[in-house]
């Protein structure tokens, strides 16, 4: 018994521990200015999302545990990101204002760390990045209950931006106010997309109340912070950032609710251990154009996720393509996929090959 660790031995472990740790991340973070240094000097990009993903593919392979795998990937993220802030600012925009869905997607990108810039709509977002004011763009693309994004889609066909990585965000729908109270609830605010995914929960919960579209959740929650008979469907960072209760956590209808983010910037990205590729196309009006136009990806095995149709908007009756593949576009098998494509189609445009998200 004499030879047990106290709590008072284990948290002077801790401590020395901790110590350790700061010292090498102030070692590294030296390392990392040496090397902004000669990025500068050489005129070499700042940000090489490709070296970022070696390292979290390294350390997460290497963990031996007891430390969990997916807590080193969050880890390493704060300190690339601190990281890159000391060879030069990382701005990125994303569709606005704080405390949306989006503005948490690039927060899980890029770290806290980062200059986030929030825009008032998806086109803004895309400007920034096209000017030069952002290297990278955040936009939200899909939800796996209320389905596409379609402004984003739209985006793709008018901007040569590249879509360089794609976040999944688990989204909770919390239902906040000043009070906490159900009973004080006259009105319920919030962007449609949450109002349509917590329907089910809001006909059981809250039937006689009225619903109220409003541009943002972090708008639904910014009103109610003014209005105590009023509630807000929002983030559980909203009701931190707003002051407000929760009245209740978790009340979208489907638990598996997850919205598709993507990350745009004006470069292509170098292949990888598991990419993912998206494209846009028209194709050309004959029978059998539909079996022609899927023929060349499955005749090679290669595995669509996705494919969606949105009106072209210059010729009426005619539709633009949106298709996912697995696979890098430098894959041999993706190239000759795509250039069989070419020969059914009006036009095809690779929107990018990037690292497919978990």
């Amino acid at each position: 018994m004499q030879n047990e660790p106290t709590l008072d031995n284990l948290r002077s472990e801790i401590d020395a521990v901790d110590d350790a740790i700061l010292d090498l991340l102030n070692r590294r973070a030296t390392l990392a200015q040496a090397v902004g240094k000669i990025k500068s000097e050489n005129r070499r990009e700042f940000h090489v999302p490709s070296r970022e993903r070696e390292i979290y593919e390294r350390l997460t392979a290497k963990n031996p545990g007891p430390f969990p795998t997916e807590a080193v990937r969050s880890v390493y993220r704060e300190i690339i990101s601190a990281s890159l802030s000391l060879e030069a600012p990382m701005r990125v925009a994303f569709l606005g204002p704080l405390a949306t869905f989006s503005h948490l997607a690039a927060l899980q990108q890029f770290g806290l760390s980062a200059e986030l810039v929030p825009q008032k709509s998806i086109p803004a977002v895309f400007e920034e990045v096209e000017k030069g004011r952002a290297l990278y763009g955040v936009v939200p693309v899909e939800n796996s209950t209320e389905g596409v994004v379609s402004h984003t889609l739209d985006m793709f066909m008018e901007s040569d931006l590249k879509i360089n990585a794609e976040v999944l965000l688990d989204v909770s729908h919390f239902l906040l106010s000043r009070t906490g109270r159900m009973e004080d609830i006259r009105k319920v605010y919030s962007h449609p997309q949450p109002l349509a995914q917590c329907r089910g929960w809001l006909a059981d919960n809250l039937p006689n109340v009225a619903q109220v579209d409003v541009a943002s959740t972090t708008l639904a929650a910014q009103i109610v912070s003014e209005d105590y008979t009023a509630a807000a469907i929002a983030s559980e960072y909203a009701a931190t950032l707003y002051n407000l209760k929760i009245v209740k956590e978790r009340i979208e209808d489907q638990v598996n609710n997850v919205t598709r983010f993507l990350v745009i910037g004006k470069k292509a990205m170098e292949r990888g251990t598991d990419d993912k590729s998206s494209l846009m196309f028209s194709v050309k009006d004959e029978p059998g154009i539909l079996y022609r136009m899927l023929e060349p990806f499955a005749s090679r095995g290669l595995n669509l996720s996705k494919i969606e149709s949105r009106p072209f908007k210059k010729k009426a009756w005619e539709y633009i393509f949106f298709l996912d593949l697995n696979g890098h576009i430098a894959n041999p098998e993706v190239a000759a996929a795509i250039r069989e494509l070419r020969e059914c189609c009006q036009f095809v445009r690779i929107l990018g090959s990037y690292p497919r998200a978990r």
